[in-house]
């Protein structure tokens, strides 16, 4: 019963933040200048480099046997 709660909370937690923002407040927020801009191109080549650091290692331990893996043709 727990995690029928639990995935009632979250959908109902993903469904406020989908609503919480007014496009007009949050340009107005944001302003005219790059800072925001700047820092999510610095965040996503960030996660970026972090995806395919962690897929060479997963990747590796497949190759290796550590973890099973099935290689699609």
């Amino acid at each position: 019963m727990t995690q029928g709660r639990n995935y009632q909370c979250g959908r109902t937690l993903a469904r406020a933040h989908a609503r919480s923002g007014d496009a007009a407040t949050i340009s107005g927020y944001l302003g005219s200048g790059t800072v925001f801009d700047q820092a999510i191109v610095t965040f996503a080549d960030s996660y970026a480099e972090q995806v395919t650091r962690d897929h060479d290692v997963l990747a590796a331990a497949a190759r290796s046997g550590a973890v099973p893996a099935v290689q699609e043709s």
